[in-house]
């Protein structure tokens, strides 16, 4: 028997309402090792994890042991969604318990010039998504389109992107992702 280390470290962490950077620093990790072991792209050695879990702070026999019940809830109102971004962007997720779950839907609000950063972003996966409103400039590999309501996006993401507002108004998306990543 498996037991997915990843989403079980995330919902354990935002159970306890701690950022992948604070537990990092916590932890006395990079954020990038918090982000690639909840993305189960690193398998942490039992030092490393003990480590990390030290930062919630729980025991690796509590770790273990804990089983969260599967999400069952099937409709969300507005209200519901739980917000995970912060400052110019925000993302709203559906379901504050991914886990065991293998995708992520958010509704996306950018405001005007907000940007996920002059590093592109690269994890497993793939994601997707379709402007609702505003306009989205969108970055994968050296490709880069400026969508507006109605084109949509989609592609592995392990190819570096951004996204980036363009114009003068908020601009709505509704994405999904696959295997969490936030």
């Amino acid at each position: 028997m498996s037991v997915d280390i990843g989403n079980r470290l995330r919902h354990l962490r935002s159970m306890h309402k701690l950022s992948q950077r604070e537990l990092a620093r916590r932890a006395g990790v990079t954020n990038s090792t918090i982000s690639l072991i909840e993305s189960n792209s690193a398998n942490p050695s039992v030092g490393a994890l003990k480590r990390i879990l030290e930062g919630i702070p729980i025991g690796l026999a509590e770790f273990f042991a804990f089983e969260p019940d599967k999400p069952r809830k099937a409709f969300y109102a507005a209200e519901e969604l739980v917000e995970i971004g912060k400052g110019p962007i925000s993302y709203r997720q559906i379901g504050d318990n991914l886990f065991g779950r293998s995708l992520q839907i958010l509704k996306e609000c950018y405001q005007p010039g907000a940007s996920t950063g002059r590093v592109p972003l690269v994890h497993e996966g793939e994601e997707g998504g379709i402007v609702l409103s505003g306009r989205l400039e969108v970055t994968v590999d050296d490709e880069r389109r400026i969508l507006g309501p109605g084109d949509a996006y989609y592609f592995e993401s392990r190819r570096p992107h951004v996204f980036r507002c363009v114009g003068p108004v908020p601009c709505e998306v509704i994405s999904a992702c696959t295997p969490p990543s936030f």
